[in-house]
């Protein structure tokens, strides 16, 4: 409130928790001819959206609407003339994940409903909003979205099925891996680990994506759920890493044959840097930025940059990746010319760097494909596709493609026939 020797030049910004508001009261104040005083009134209500819906926005397109703020009032008491000399601004905090996509509108509460009239948005990012308004009421902050479309239904049906499916396959492999005889020069340490972060990665978004409606209430939940698919995820591309620098440790063996030399990297000791490595990318980003965990999804959120906490490593692995298999195809093509190696060796390290290649453009390539999808269905299914098979290119590339695998699994349902049969 101001009287009538107010000294002030401008009164200042009034805030509560999650907005605040300018308004211009000397002015106001020295329009009141007979008491030269105003007295400004602002209120922030925590719940009130839920009686005052946004879906009592009235619009001509059917959408989504989404309130963005706590709803606000602010009024004039003990004020004669309540004209404005100057439009009020209000700063609105986003309460909810802003959409890039989505369009904001500034309303306010008339009667039984939501309108636009004398309120427009004057700036916005992805935290606040400011509106402005040349009358005063009860005020919020509401987002419109499109409706997803049919194609969308037809595109979580397909990613349920296509996960699953991956699922199946992933635990098919690593069944394969733990049961199966492997010969002696065969390291399955990387590619097991790999099958269980995937796995458990795939499975953790698929029972997220279903049950979504439950876990989005509980923000720490999704939070820690988005945290830890980061952790899984990651780990699946140091794992990949790994077993890329196994693979040039073995091409680099093969022209030690004649002094036996050779170098090994304990099982412990992988797992230690196969584990260790995305733990710290993730407590440094919690320590960062512990809001960036938590989208509408329960996955990373895009805005101020944060899936770079995701991308960046991704993108270090991915080119570290490629370095190797460069110098891999080098020295391979050296030892064939320069050294009298074993056949059966030499071919098994030739399978096997063509594989790992494969795999590395399978698991490694969709995730920069999906980059780039910027709302394109061709290539949302594509993506989808390709990250959801990456359990079943696995099995099939080292489990179906194996002589040795194929031979067990042979003799393994020649068994199971003979005792149905008995």
């Amino acid at each position: 409130m101001v009287g009538s020797k107010v000294t002030l030049d401008k009164i200042p910004r009034l805030d509560t928790t999650n907005s605040s508001v300018d308004i211009d009261l000397i002015g106001i104040a020295k329009n009141n001819n007979e008491t030269r005083s105003a007295a400004v009134a602002f209120m922030s209500y925590n719940t009130m959206d839920n009686l005052l819906k946004p879906d009592f926005f009235n619009t001509s397109n059917d959408t989504i609407k989404t309130m963005m703020s706590t709803v606000i009032s602010a009024t004039l008491p003990k004020t004669t003339n309540t004209k404005l000399t100057k439009p009020v601004n209000f700063t609105l905090k986003h309460i909810r994940e802003f959409d890039p996509n989505g369009s904001l509108s500034c309303v306010y509460w008339n009667i039984s409903e939501w309108i636009v009239d004398g309120c427009s948005v004057l700036k916005t990012n992805s935290s606040y909003t400011v509106c402005s308004c040349v009358h005063l009421s009860t005020f919020a902050l509401i987002m419109q979205t499109s409706r997803p479309s049919e194609s969308d239904s037809l595109l979580d049906l397909l990613n349920l099925v296509c996960v699953i499916v991956g699922l199946v396959f992933f635990s098919l492999a690593l069944l394969t891996f733990a049961f199966c005889q492997w010969s002696p020069g065969v390291n399955n340490v990387a590619r097991i680990n790999l099958c269980i972060s995937l796995l458990l990665a795939h499975l953790l978004f698929l029972l997220t994506q279903q049950f979504l409606s439950l876990i989005k209430p509980h923000q720490v939940l999704c939070a820690v759920i988005s945290g830890v698919l980061h952790f899984l995820f990651l780990s699946g591309f140091v794992w990949m890493f790994i077993e890329a620098v196994l693979l040039f440790i073995c091409v680099k063996n093969l022209s030690q044959i004649s002094s036996k030399k050779r170098e090994v990297l304990s099982s412990g000791f992988l797992c230690v840097i196969g584990y260790t490595v995305p733990l710290v990318v993730v407590a440094v980003s919690v320590g960062l930025l512990p809001e960036g965990y938590g989208s509408e999804h329960c996955w990373i959120k895009m805005d101020k940059g944060f899936i770079w906490s995701f991308l960046g490593p991704v993108c270090v692995i991915l080119a570290l990746n490629m370095i190797l298999f460069i110098n891999i195809i080098i020295s391979l093509n050296s030892t064939l010319k320069n050294l009298n190696a074993e056949v059966s060796q030499m071919k098994q390290t030739k399978i096997m760097t063509v594989k790992t290649l494969a795999q590395f453009v399978i698991l490694g390539c969709s995730w920069i494909l999906g980059f780039f999808t910027n709302g394109r269905k061709e290539l949302e299914i594509l993506f989808l596709i390709l990250n959801s098979q990456q359990g079943t290119f696995i099995f099939l590339v080292y489990c179906v493609l194996n002589n040795e695998v194929r031979q067990q699994f042979r003799k393994f349902f020649r068994c199971l026939c003979c005792v149905k049969q008995h």
